[in-house]
């Protein structure tokens, strides 16, 4: 869905967010969302003007197409409002994707404003709703990954980034006509108490001291107590502030059985067609040995990702409370020990930097790439039950 230039006119706000850590992003050419086999839709405009080019000479493809077709695939299945698909190589590759210099040979010739939607927003997440528009990044992308690590700012959401300015962005658009969060399935939020409660997720993934199993503990007993919140008592917003600032004790788990099982939940919502082959033989071990040991070193950036998926999040619109965020975010931490315990098993080594940093990749590409959201988000409002 393409969501309206943040000009102040409806459906949202003028107002961009985004978390300080991604408020700088600027693509590194790591080359990922070019050669991975993606099919990428022209929209019809753009198709004429890329057709033009290419006939006139202003244009090359950088590789052959696969089978020797053409560059721009035209046939029936299209998406809504597509003219045309982007060929790629016998590789997976989109036929535009230079090798040697990690350039779009599109933008590189044409400029940014003549790509394809999808690869101009890619790594880009956003939610547009009466506040304005969030944008949050898919740490599939690996520079959007890399930014986990950094520490050369506090997180904390932002106003305004320079990586994004007013524009239009992809992703979910909340009309006012639309119901706001639920605070559980009899109440509705109103926006000012979802944004209170969205800056305290974030806050809490903020604290230096905590795991991220305590984030997750610590939230869930904050939306367990937020949900007894009963109008007529002061603003929803005021609640948040109130909720109690003593942490919760909790630790990594001894094994991997439980985040195997979360793993499971979260595979259901990916579809056949997507679906990996199974690959678990041996994650359970490479947990013990190389993630359990290694994992304490490693609290700041599993928050930081933690803090992504509260941010800007699509499951607040599509699920049925707070506790199905948390749900959700919990989903989210058991998937990246699963990836990290595979990025282990795969390597022979312990957890490290890099192995982590492919995790998050790896769980990114389940969560945002493979998986359905509405399902995801029906599964984790079990939790409101």
């Amino acid at each position: 869905m393409a969501i309206p230039a943040a000009k102040g006119g409806p459906p949202g706000g003028s107002s961009i967010f985004a978390l300080s850590i991604h408020a700088d992003y600027r693509c590194h050419r790591s080359g990922v969302c070019c050669t991975s086999d993606w099919d990428v839709p022209v929209e019809l405009p753009l198709h004429r003007t890329l057709d033009e080019a290419l006939a006139a000479g202003r244009l090359r493809p950088a590789a052959a197409p696969a089978g020797g077709g053409g560059v721009l695939v035209g046939g029936e299945d299209l998406p809504d409002d597509a003219a045309a698909m982007v060929a790629r190589t016998r590789e997976g590759d989109c036929v535009f994707y230079h090798r040697p210099s990690g350039l779009c040979v599109v933008h590189r010739d044409l400029g940014e404003p003549q790509l394809p939607a999808t690869c101009r927003h890619f790594p880009r997440l956003a939610l547009r709703d009466g506040r304005g528009t969030s944008i949050s990044l898919t740490h599939y992308c690996p520079t959007a990954a890399a930014m986990l690590f950094r520490d050369d700012v506090r997180l904390e959401i932002v106003e305004a980034p320079a990586a994004f300015p007013p524009a239009e962005y992809e992703g979910l658009v909340v009309r006012p006509a639309d119901w706001p969060p639920l605070l559980h399935p009899r109440m509705l939020m109103d926006l000012e108490g979802y944004a209170a409660w969205e800056r305290h997720m974030v806050a809490r993934c903020a604290e230096e001291r905590l795991t991220p199993e305590a984030v997750i503990a610590m939230l869930d007993r904050d939306a367990r107590t937020l949900r007894r919140y009963q109008p007529g008592h002061g603003p929803l917003a005021g609640a948040v502030a109130a909720l109690p600032a003593e942490p919760v004790a909790a630790s990594a788990p001894a094994d991997l059985s439980g985040s195997l099982g979360l793993f499971d939940e979260l595979m259901r919502a990916v579809p056949d067609d997507r679906k990996p082959d199974p690959d678990e033989t041996g994650l359970g071990g490479a947990y013990l040995g190389g993630v359990a040991p290694e994992w304490g070193r490693w609290s700041r950036p599993v928050n930081r990702y933690l803090a992504s998926k509260a941010f800007a999040s699509w499951t607040a619109y599509q699920g049925r409370g707070v506790l199905t965020i948390v749900r959700g975010l919990e989903a989210a931490l058991a998937l990246v020990r699963v990836e990290a315990a595979r990025q282990c098993r795969n390597a022979g080594r312990a957890l490290d930097a890099d192995l982590l940093r492919e995790a998050f990749r790896d769980a990114d590409f389940v969560l945002n790439h493979l998986a359905v959201g509405e399902d995801l988000a029906e599964a984790w409002s079990k939790a409101e039950t």
